[in-house]
This record gives C-alpha cells, sequence and structure tokens, in this order.
C-alpha cells in the first residue's frame, strides 16, 4: 500500500492553513453577530430615549401648573396609566438583554478558538522567524513585511511576556524594547510603562548588562519611586555594579584580556537557545539565500533539458521538463507536474485528517510533537481517489523505480520501516504544492543547497548510494515560511522492488 504525506505550513502557527481559514470565517461570523447586538442594543437606547424625551416635555409642562394641570381628567388618567402601566412596560424594555444572540453564538464557536498552548506557538514560532531571517522587531511592529498590519504596544508586551515565561530573556528584551519605544512614540494603550520596564530591566539584567539594567530600574523608579521590587533591584544592582568595578580596578593585563574574551563570547552567543547547534547558522544561512555559491566550472554543467525518461511510451511526443537544481548529490526538478486541479484535489483529501507533524524522540524511543516542527500532515494511499492514484503512476513513470511498497496509511510508530519489511528509503520525491511568496526553502545543509517552492513542480534524489550506503549529504531541512502558506507532497520510495530498477554496485561514487 503507497501512501502519500501531505504537509502544509503557516508561517506562525500550529493550526494548518485550512484551520486558519476556517478560524477567519469564524471570527467574521462572530464580528456580524456582535454588529447585530450593537443594533438591537442601539435600537432599545433609542427607544428609551423617546420615551425619556416625551416625558420631559410633559412633565416640565405639568409641573408648572400641577392642580391645574390636573384638573383635567384626561391628564390624570394619563398620569394613572403611565405609573401604572407604561413605566412598567419602560422598566422590562430596559431589563431586556439584547445580548442573548450573541453570547450563544459566541459559546457555540469557542469551542473551535485557540488554546494557550496555539498561542503560545504561534509567538513562538514568530520569533523563530525573526531569528531565522534577521528581521529587527521594528521591521514586524510597523508591518513592513507584505500582507502584515501593524503591531500595538499589548501585542508587542505579550510576546515579551510568552518569552519571559519561557526563560527567554533575548526575545523577552527585544520585545519589551519594542512595545516601550512604541509606548514612548505616543501611542496609547492599556498596558503601563511601569510593567514594561519591570520586565525589560530583569531580562537584562538575566544577560549580565547591570548597566543598562540599572538604568532601566531607575527609569521605572522615577515613574514609581515606591515599587517594591525596583527598589530592591536598585540596591542590588548597585552593590554587583560596585563589586565588579572593584575587581576590574584590582586585575592585572592578563586578567582583563580573558574578560574581555569571555564578554565577547557572551555578546557572540546572545540570542541563541540553550540548545543551539553550529549546523543550525548554516541552516539559517541558507534559509536566508546566503548558500554556497557554485563555481562557473560546475554551473555549466547544470542544465535544463526535456526528458522522455529512456523513451518512455507516455514522454515521447510530451517529455518532462527536467532541470538540475545541484550536482553533488544530484538533484533534479521536475516542472508542470501537477496541474491547479489535482493539487485542490489532494488538498480537498487531506485537509480533513491533517495532525500536528511528530518526531523520533530517541530518549523514549516514541514519537512526539516539538516546538520546532510545528507542521501538520497526513497520509493519502492510491484507492481513496483516481488522482492520487495517477500521481503514483507518473512518479513511476518519470523515476523508473517501482512506488507500490511504502509506509502504510498513517503509520507513525517509530520502528515503522523494519515492520514494513521493503527496506530503507531509497529516493525522495517532493511535490510543492504553492508557491511561497518569502522562505519555505527546502535546505540541504552538509553541501550548501537551497531549493526554493515553485507550485506544480517537484524536486528529486536519492537517499542511498547505488551499494546501498546512505547518502547523508541529503540531510534536509523545511525553512520557516515568512509570508504566505506552504503546502508540500511527499513520496518516499523504498529499497524492496528496485532490484532491477536500479541495479546495486559497490562503487558509491556510481
Amino acid at each position: 500500500m503507497y501512501s502519500t504525506f501531505i504537509q502544509p505550513l503557516t508561517p506562525v502557527s500550529l493550526c494548518s492553513p485550512g484551520q486558519m481559514t476556517d478560524l477567519l470565517y469564524t471570527e467574521k461570523d462572530l464580528v456580524t453577530s456582535l454588529k447585530d447586538y450593537i443594533r438591537a442594543e442601539e435600537s432599545k437606547l433609542e427607544q428609551v430615549k423617546t420615551w425619556a424625551q416625551k416625558l420631559d416635555v410633559l412633565s416640565a409642562t405639568a409641573t408648572q401648573d400641577p392642580e391645574g394641570f390636573l384638573g383635567h381628567p384626561v391628564n390624570a388618567f394619563k398620569l394613572m396609566k403611565r405609573l401604572n402601566t407604561e413605566w412598567g412596560e419602560l422598566e422590562s424594555l430596559v431589563l431586556k438583554d439584547m445580548s442573548d444572540g450573541f453570547i450563544s453564538n459566541l459559546t457555540i464557536q469557542r469551542q473551535h478558538f485557540p488554546n494557550d498552548d496555539d498561542q503560545t506557538g504561534a509567538a513562538k514560532a514568530l520569533m523563530r522567524l525573526q531569528d531565522t531571517y534577521r528581521l529587527d522587531t521594528q521591521t514586524i511592529s510597523t508591518g513592513e513585511l507584505p500582507g502584515e498590519g501593524p503591531m500595538t504596544v499589548e501585542d508587542c508586551f505579550e510576546l515579551g511576556k510568552i518569552a519571559y515565561s519561557d526563560a527567554d530573556y533575548y526575545h523577552t528584551e527585544l520585545w519589551m524594547e519594542q512595545a516601550l519605544k512604541q509606548l514612548d512614540g505616543g501611542e496609547e494603550s492599556t498596558v503601563d510603562m511601569v510593567t514594561i520596564l519591570d520586565y525589560l530591566s530583569y531580562s537584562i539584567y538575566q544577560q549580565g548588562e547591570l548597566e543598562r539594567a540599572l538604568d532601566y530600574t531607575k527609569r521605572l523608579l522615577k515613574l514609581d519611586s515606591a515599587h517594591q521590587r525596583a527598589n530592591g533591584n536598585l540596591k542590588y544592582f548597585e552593590y554587583q555594579l560596585a563589586k565588579q568595578k572593584k575587581v576590574e580596578a584590582e586585575e592585572g593585563l592578563k586578567e582583563k584580556e580573558e574578560r574581555e574574551r569571555e564578554k565577547r563570547e557572551v555578546s557572540e552567543k546572545k540570542g541563541r537557545p540553550a540548545d543551539y547547534l553550529p549546523e543550525r547558522r548554516k541552516y539559517e544561512q541558507l534559509c536566508r539565500g546566503e548558500g554556497i555559491k557554485m563555481t562557473p566550472r560546475r554551473q555549466s554543467r547544470m542544465f535544463c533539458r526535456y526528458s522522455d525518461n529512456n523513451r518512455h511510451p507516455l514522454y515521447v511526443l510530451g517529455p518532462v521538463k527536467q532541470e538540475d537544481e545541484w550536482d553533488r548529490p544530484r538533484i533534479i526538478r521536475y516542472h508542470d507536474i501537477l496541474s491547479n486541479s489535482e493539487i485542490e484535489k489532494v488538498k480537498e483529501l487531506a485537509k480533513p485528517r491533517l495532525r500536528r507533524a511528530t518526531v523520533h524522540d530517541p530518549q523514549t524511543g516514541k514519537l512526539t510533537t516539538a516546538h520546532y516542527r510545528v507542521s501538520k500532515s497526513a497520509w493519502l494511499t492510491a484507492y481513496e481517489d483516481p488522482v492520487v492514484d495517477k500521481i503514483n503512476q507518473r512518479i513511476e513513470d518519470i523515476t523508473g523505480l517501482n512506488v507500490k511498497t511504502a509506509e502504510e496509511l498513517q503509520k507513525d510508530e517509530p520502528d515503522a520501516f523494519k515492520e514494513l519489511g521493503t527496506g530503507n528509503r531509497i529516493a525522495t520525491w517532493l511535490i510543492y504544492m504553492s508557491d511561497v511568496p518569502s522562505g519555505g526553502a527546502t535546505v540541504f545543509t552538509d553541501v550548501g543547497a537551497a531549493v526554493w517552492p515553485k507550485k506544480g513542480s517537484a524536486v528529486f534524489w536519492y537517499n542511498l548510494f547505488a551499494s546501498g550506503e546512505g547518502d547523508y549529504s541529503t540531510r534536509h531541512a523545511a525553512c520557516p515560511v515568512l509570508v504566505g502558506n506552504k503546502w508540500v507532497s511527499n513520496k518516499w520510495i523504498h529499497e524492496r522492488g528496485q532490484e532491477f530498477r536500479r541495479r546495486c554496485t559497490l562503487d558509491e561514487s556510481d
């Protein structure tokens, strides 16, 4: 049973693009319901206002000559009627709750709302984008990215708080400073400056910058001289700073050089998480398009061509467009592999079953979710729809490999390959089902290659040498989407069934 692995990725969310779209329409429905409630309240207030104006005129006239006014039997009757009946009706109108429809709709829709984990995940994903693409908070907050609206002080403050709760003082500092900058610029906010300065001074202190932490603490105390924690911090920071300066004054040249070296190391590591690996730096460079450039000699060997896969009957008259993306390992892109209608059908089949993607935990041996993998995935088998079967056959015709053996539907056991008995993954076929305005590249960190999404195209490479040994240069990762949505479809082709299609050799260079 061969299955197709579908992955949609959004810039900053744990939800898939389809689910995010549903949330947008949910919010739109709630706004409509809220407007209906406002209109109902305005209509009620208009009725009360009309009643009040009418009685205001009447009572002003009546109180000029109370006896004369009540001497008229009709006026006496109407006074009794108003006090006995009409004021009761007005009371009922004022007490009438016009919010029932809105509250009922809100209660129904709330079950589909994101939770705290979703909000935290979206915040961390935004900070990951910030680091990967070296975006400053001003660029993000002012809405300079395409299709983005500006962020408020409250938005920046919330991002800073989420980072703070994760002991990520680097991002706490960045976003609290941005919130402070916008407050200083005159933006109105429900968040007070004292609270922002409190977070800011402590996060800076945690990064070892005593003087700056002290400056922000002094600024806080100018606004609130009775702030208990700030007063305590002021004394502590001043004591630590004096102690530090005393040590610096007494140390020799060698000690000063060592201290300066330590300061440089701390500065270089600023903003890096505790689990930061050297490979991540290269990964982020590739995501930004700062990859290794081929020499002119290597570049001259890269071609675009029409391929009929050794005169395959289907492609003799209509060959496929083939482009060399990289030479070692050889990565090939095939253009116009899927039509728009085929892409939409695959997405339609996948959307209802999208689930959060998992990774293998080496400590427990189980599959689990991870904060750095926020995509959602689904599996499709050939028998589910003729389109899936047609795509499977197309891949077999183009690659010349047997695609009848692979993981079963939603196979998520960590030792899935062993249970299948079909060998390792010999090759990968990756289909891009959307264009991505910014970000979303597939990068190969060992060789410095980056492949960018192009809707309807597919890239193909072998994961194993012809000898059966693993080709570790094909280790790859997906870059986060900065702007837009990314849909991809993977086909993992296994060793079993390829014995006569890709013959084994002991020469790894073959």
